[in-house]
C-alpha cells in the first residue's frame, strides 16, 4: 500500500476522534453544571435558619426572626399580630405579692451581664423580673428571680413551701392585680442546659419564680461565699386582673 493512501485515513481518523472528544467533554461539562446547581440547592434547604436553631436550643430566648432567613416577608397585618400586648403592669412599680410565705416585694428590671449571665440583685430583698422575658399579663412566660439566702432568710427562703393553688399577686401602684394560680413547683440541675427552658417563651400567660435550692457548698465566692446544688421553680397561671383594685373602704 502506498503513502498517499495511508495519509488520507489518518486524517479521517483524526477528525473522527476529535469529534469524539468533544461530544464527551460537552456531556461532562453539563453533567458537572446540573451536579452542582442541585448541590448547592440541597445545601441551601438543609442549613437551618438562625432563628430555628435558637428556637431549638432550651436557652434560646428569642420571639422573632433573626431576619429574611429563608423565610418570606410577613405583609404589615402579619407584623402587628405579632406584636406582643401592651404591658398592663409599668416596669419598676409594682410589688409581687405571696400571702402564703410572707412575701411583699419590689420588683425590679433585671437583663443580662457580660457573659450573657443572668443578673440577680445585690440584696436579699428585692425581687428580679428579666428583661429578655415577658411583661406580666401580656400572653407568654415573665420569669423573676430571688435570693434564698442573704446573710440570713432572703425574700424566697420559704419558696419550697408553695402548693399547687397557692397564689401570687402582681400588684401595681396605680392599683391595677394580676393574680396567678401556683400550678408547678420542681428542683432543676443548672448544670444541665435543658434546665434553661424554664425561661423560654411560652404560649400561655404564666410567670416562672426562680431561687436557689438543694444542698449549700462553699465555692469561695467573694460575694456569695457558695451556690446550691439546684434551682426550684414555681410556675403559676395566670387566673385573672388587669385592671385597678379599688381601695379598701371605697
Amino acid at each position: 500500500m502506498s503513502a498517499s493512501a495511508i495519509r488520507p485515513l489518518s486524517r479521517r481518523s483524526f477528525f473522527l476522534v476529535f469529534a469524539v472528544s468533544a461530544v464527551l467533554a460537552g456531556v461532562l461539562l453539563t453533567a458537572l453544571g446540573l451536579y452542582r446547581h442541585f448541590a448547592l440547592e440541597d445545601q441551601a434547604h438543609s442549613v437551618p435558619s438562625l432563628a430555628s436553631q435558637h428556637r431549638t436550643d432550651p436557652g434560646g430566648i428569642y420571639d422573632f426572626p433573626l431576619g429574611p432567613v429563608l423565610a418570606p416577608t410577613p405583609s404589615p397585618v402579619e407584623l402587628l399580630a405579632a406584636l406582643p400586648a401592651a404591658p398592663p403592669l409599668p416596669e419598676a412599680s409594682y410589688r409581687m405579692i405571696i400571702d402564703e410565705i410572707g412575701v411583699n416585694a419590689g420588683v425590679f428590671t433585671y437583663g443580662l451581664d457580660a457573659d450573657r449571665v443572668p443578673e440577680v440583685p445585690l440584696n436579699g430583698y428585692d425581687v428580679a423580673w428579666y428583661n429578655f422575658s415577658a411583661n406580666p399579663g401580656t400572653g407568654s412566660n415573665a420569669v423573676f428571680a430571688g435570693h434564698v439566702t442573704w446573710g440570713g432568710e432572703a425574700v424566697f427562703y420559704k419558696l419550697d413551701d408553695l402548693q399547687v393553688g397557692d397564689t401570687v399577686r402582681l400588684r401595681g401602684d396605680n392599683g391595677t392585680e394580676l393574680v396567678y394560680s401556683v400550678s408547678d413547683t420542681f428542683l432543676v440541675d443548672p448544670n444541665d442546659p435543658s434546665s434553661l427552658a424554664v425561661m423560654s417563651p411560652t404560649d400561655d400567660d404564666v410567670i416562672t419564680l426562680i431561687t436557689c435550692g438543694g444542698s449549700f457548698y462553699y465555692t469561695g465566692d467573694p460575694v456569695f461565699n457558695g451556690d446550691y446544688t439546684h434551682r426550684r421553680i414555681v410556675r403559676a397561671t395566670f387566673v385573672r386582673g388587669g385592671q385597678p383594685v379599688p381601695a379598701a373602704g371605697g
